[in-house]
């Protein structure tokens, strides 16, 4: 899940920004400054992002825009259809630690979260002749995001480290497409489903 706040207006400030995500408590959650220029910026329940995969595709498909703008730069857009797809580069993903397991089995046995400390993306190959990949994510910090469902910019560096075009099965059953560019830059492409409108929390008083 991922929330998108439409008029960042609402929330003017980092610390409205970070409470907001964090009483609304998804993966990651969105505020747009700019709706035509795509402007926007990036929230866990706990940190602020400059860049993050599975947002920036949301965000994309949700303004129909060609480019969209978080603080690690621009990042260009398009739509086929049935996939949105983003252009990135790997140097703009927060670091995690990728651990490659033996089989997709070993991945789905799991416990959530894993022992040990950091962020971890955990993947096995389930056709590594097709470039078909089963991977979970664990953030492992005090957040309250246990496992996340869909995670581009560990596909991002996935993609660059394999260095070949990959279909990840993430998660209960995300999909994430990436196929690398002739410039360094790679494309992260996923599926999004519109959700009802929730109405913003209302800020508590004292």
């Amino acid at each position: 899940m991922l929330g998108v706040v439409r008029d960042g207006r609402t929330c003017p400030d980092t610390a409205s920004r970070q409470a907001l995500a964090a009483q609304l408590g998804f993966s990651e959650t969105v505020f747009v400054d700019d709706p035509e220029r795509g402007v926007v910026d990036i929230y866990t329940p706990g940190l602020r992002l400059p860049f993050a995969g599975h947002p920036l595709v949301g965000a994309a498909w949700l303004l129909d825009l060609e480019a969209v703008n978080p603080p690690a730069g621009e990042v260009w857009a398009r739509q086929d259809g049935e996939f949105t797809w983003i252009t990135a580069r790997a140097e703009w993903a927060p670091p995690r630690r990728l651990e490659r397991y033996a089989s997709p089995a070993e991945v789905d046995a799991l416990p959530a979260p894993p022992p040990g400390e950091g962020w971890l993306y955990a993947w096995a190959w389930q056709d590594e002749a097709a470039g078909r990949v089963r991977a979970r994510a664990f953030p492992r910090r005090d957040d309250g995001i246990v496992e996340d469902e869909a995670t581009g910019a560990a596909a991002l560096l996935l993609t660059a480290e394999l260095g070949r075009a990959l279909n990840i099965t993430q998660g209960r059953g995300s999909q994430i497409l990436t196929a690398p560019g002739p410039d360094g830059t790679i494309e992260i492409g996923g599926r999004v489903r519109l959700a009802a409108p929730v109405p913003l929390p209302v800020p508590a008083t004292h």
